[in-house]
């Protein structure tokens, strides 16, 4: 029985040690509260630029039509974009291709065919195309060439030399 007491009354003890702490600072209870906070803030929208959207493409030069880029992206199109989108203004389950160069920038374009999922869910353009679709645009696993040839495709589309 004394051992029994005795064990109890150790561990009691070592408890006790290990629940104690030391007092902490006010600085470092601020320190720690405003850690947590910012852990717990949402993300903020990381894009710097609404008219570029969210992606590597922050600059897109442009030039007279590259033939060879745009037929490339003539047989992108038919194969991954023609059952949704019409080269024209009309909207079919995604919004018509006509004037799409007009209403984007080269780099926005180029961000949402490759970044299309982010794009979707943080970019107020691309959720008002959305809201209007109403359905989400699958990612293409487009490559940036592919995106390049697709752009090059939309500019000879919308009459652009």
């Amino acid at each position: 029985m004394k051992k029994t007491i005795l064990a109890f009354s150790a561990f009691a003890i070592v408890a006790l040690a290990a629940c104690g702490g030391t007092e902490k600072s006010p600085e470092q209870t601020a320190t720690e509260q405003a850690a947590s906070a910012d852990a717990n803030k949402a993300p903020e929208n990381p894009a710097a630029d609404p008219e570029r959207g969210m992606g590597k493409f922050t600059s897109v030069e442009l030039g007279p039509i590259d033939a060879t880029k745009a037929a490339a992206g003539e047989k992108e199109y038919e194969v991954k974009c023609a059952s949704c989108h019409k080269l024209t203004d009309e909207k079919l389950v995604g919004p018509g291709w006509k004037g799409v160069t007009e209403r984007h920038k080269p780099e926005w374009i180029m961000n949402f065919v490759t970044n299309t999922d982010e794009m979707l869910d943080k970019d107020p353009k691309a959720q008002a195309m959305l809201e209007i679709c109403l359905v989400r645009m699958p990612n293409q696993n487009l490559t940036d060439d592919d995106a390049r040839n697709l752009l090059e495709f939309m500019r000879k589309n919308d009459g652009a030399k």
